[in-house]
């Protein structure tokens, strides 16, 4: 098993908690984490249609057997069991007994919202990160074959292809997961839509535009986003807004989290296409952002990234907002140093006043401090945080 930095704090809240819900994408590793995390309790798969059955034919005594700890996974499937969890945490008072797991945000943080409330500490697992990867000795050299290959611990485990894999995940995806969360009566229509969004990678959302060529309405596709939004496929980077007296785009970049999504959807076979195909300056950037986001996750702090933009052009890929201490990030897949590389970042200081360290993350190995800013590679990009 290649370590997870969220194991360090997925532990301590055991200790916190009487529940703990560990919630991401399919294949992201959830299982494996608290599996190993919690090796004595007993693990309860609720795709198994008889646990499901057997939990439902009485709550209290399937509850009440686990007195030593139990994992629940995929318990959004049983959504009647939550209220009877209430009831026996706050009878029994002892802390990190359960641990949920699940695939779908929406599904499971409404439940858990609903009759959890105050007693269950939320993580999110996204698949494997760039220090985890490295620190495991299994990071490629080259940034384009990471791109293509992406993040999937099936990626770096069972010697599969992306060529192989990626495809099934995405058949799957939509097949059980889609239909699970929203009625699709015509999965053709949200399979193209899911290929126009893999090629908007990095831009920002257009849903009048996406219905268009879908050729569905406006109000379905904002639904669809909601769908690839809860089940962890896609987020949205919001963008960070303060009056500098200039006009500042309010619209919310998409971004998929995981770059070999995006590659399978984009129908690139091969990491060489890379070098030459014009989603790489996305892919890149999408590969930034997603790490300074499981960077956060991996530390059970919620999303603290925007991105800058005004009505004339000048943008900010990233904005790290800390208490209101902003650190703006620049992304170059590039692996040349240019000379222009902070110009919009010495833009967006002097109209907004900041004095902190930028940064700019690029597709090269060195690293080089210019005034206040520092130049680094995409294997570096801890050093920001």
């Amino acid at each position: 098993m290649i370590k997870r930095q969220l194991q360090a704090k997925l532990a301590a809240l055991s200790k916190q908690f009487p529940v703990i819900s560990v919630i991401g994408p399919r294949q992201s590793g959830k299982t494996t984490l608290v599996k190993t995390t919690f090796p004595k309790y007993q693990y309860i798969s609720f795709e198994d249609i008889d646990n499901r059955r057997r939990a439902l034919a009485d709550m209290r005594g399937f509850l009440e057997q686990y007195s030593n700890g139990v994992i629940l996974d995929e318990v959004q499937r049983v959504p009647e069991l939550f209220s009877y969890l209430q009831t026996h945490v706050d009878a029994s008072g002892k802390k990190g007994k359960f641990i949920l797991t699940g695939s779908h945000n929406y599904l499971l943080q409404e439940k858990v919202s609903q009759s959890l409330a105050g007693r269950v500490a939320m993580l999110r697992l996204l698949p494997f990160s760039i220090n985890e990867l490295n620190t495991a000795g299994k990071l490629p050299a080259d940034v384009n074959k990471l791109l293509f290959k992406g993040f999937y611990p099936r990626m770096y485990g069972n010697r599969v292809s992306p060529v192989d894999w990626y495809p099934s995940y995405i058949e799957t995806y939509m097949q059980r997961d889609v239909r699970e969360i929203k009625n699709i009566p015509n999965l053709n229509f949200f399979q193209k839509f899911l290929h126009l969004l893999a090629g908007r990678h990095g831009q920002q959302l257009n849903l009048s535009s996406l219905a268009a060529e879908t050729g569905v309405v406006h109000n379905t596709i904002a639904s669809w986003v909601s769908v690839l939004e809860a089940s962890y496929i896609i987020f949205l980077l919001k963008p960070h807004f303060n009056n500098f007296n200039k006009r500042i785009t309010k619209t919310p970049k998409i971004y998929f989290y995981d770059s070999g999504l995006v590659c399978s959807l984009l129908g690139i076979e091969k990491a060489e296409q890379l070098n030459t195909h014009h989603i790489k300056g996305a892919l890149f950037e999408g590969l930034v952002v997603s790490e300074l986001l499981k960077a956060r996750y991996n530390n059970g702090l919620p999303n603290n990234c925007f991105y800058w933009r005004d009505k004339t052009g000048n943008e900010v890929d990233c904005i790290i907002d800390k208490a209101g201490s902003l650190t703006p990030v620049e992304i170059k897949s590039g692996k040349t140093i240019n000379s222009d590389y902070f110009s919009n970042i010495e833009y967006w200081k002097s109209i907004s006043g900041n004095k902190n360290k930028g940064y700019v993350v690029y597709g090269g190995s060195e690293m080089q401090k210019i005034k206040n800013n520092l130049i680094l590679s995409w294997k570096d990009i801890d050093t920001i945080l």
